[in-house]
């Protein structure tokens, strides 16, 4: 069940049909039912959106049901709904998450080039902000192991390579440096639930600045075996103000926090495939699980074993 919200005055474009994410194959099958199938386009001046399409009472209620309230009032921007839910998921994060353990995976498009996906098991803590990530691949990084703690271990990563290059032992590594960023988008200190939430609110309050937005609901999306509420917002011109064609997020119905967002950049043509832009998911996600300071001491024998 769908709920879209359209700014009026505006003029149509053409459509395509937005493809799965690349995620492993029960996730793509999963997520398969929440690819928008020909979606309209409008365009309008980049000025706050005015008297924006009301809500349809029943996708309303069924985001309600799912413990999110992103009923559109009159007169409101199209996200000014999604805002609202990740201040609230960001609060409630605060307020009820201080760990958790989960499978992290991740593929991100860096320097103009799609990377290969990763995954890793992967334990954060939030105060202080504390990671561990052992990767499961691709193969050429399995039993790779990372650690970072702020304000520990002179803010650096505490890295031991896999394979061979382990033998150099645990290295200490800038995590803004060029080695720590290699291949990747973001440093580890932006890595987390929470993290991507507080992104994607900053990118929704940015967004929110502009009338050219379609924004669309959808609660009943499993990511993998986990139901979830998709918020999806696109944007049909490539603008400056704009970092993505279409950006995704998805939102726990049972947690209360993010499992998955994806974003996709704009084609080249109109009727070519959006390329992919980042993806990330939390699977197995397990909330609370009282982990301490050992969990994230380099010199704990139940890591960092080679």
């Amino acid at each position: 069940m769908w709920r879209t919200h359209r700014n009026r005055g505006v003029v149509s474009f053409a459509v395509w049909t937005v493809v799965a994410i690349a995620v492993d194959a029960r996730e793509r099958g999963a997520l398969a039912q929440s690819q928008v199938s020909q979606p309209v386009y409008h365009v309008a001046s980049e000025t706050p959106a005015q008297q924006p399409a009301a809500t349809p009472t029943s996708v309303a209620t069924a985001a309600a049901a799912a413990g999110f309230d992103l009923t559109q009032q009159p007169g409101e921007h199209p996200l000014a709904p999604t805002i609202r839910t990740l201040q609230g998921v960001l609060t409630h994060i605060d307020r009820n998450v201080t760990d958790y353990s989960c499978t992290f995976k991740k593929q991100e498009r860096v320097e103009g080039d799609l990377t290969d996906p990763q995954t890793m098991f992967m334990k954060v803590r939030h105060q202080p902000f504390s990671v561990y990530m052992y990767f499961l691949a691709p193969p050429a990084n399995q039993g790779r192991e990372v650690l970072f703690v702020d304000g520990e271990n002179e803010n650096k990563m505490i890295v031991l390579e896999s394979g061979w290059k382990g033998m150099a032992g645990k290295l200490h590594v800038d995590p803004n440096g060029a080695l720590a960023m290699r291949g990747q988008k973001y440093p580890i200190t932006n890595v987390g639930i929470r993290n991507l939430t507080a992104k994607v609110l900053a990118v929704a309050e940015n967004d929110a600045k502009y009338q050219e937005c379609e924004v669309s609901v959808n609660p009943a999306v499993k990511i993998g075996d986990r139901p979830t509420t998709m918020i999806q917002v696109t944007h049909p011109q490539p603008r400056p103000n704009f970092h993505a064609h279409i950006w995704r997020i998805f939102l726990d119905n049972e947690l209360k926090v993010p499992i998955h967002y994806d974003s996709y950049l704009w084609p080249e043509a109109a009727g070519l495939t959006p390329p992919p832009e980042s993806s990330y998911t939390y699977a197995n996600l397990k909330l609370n699980n009282g982990l301490t300071a050992l969990d994230f001491n380099p010199n704990n024998p139940a890591i960092f074993q080679r």
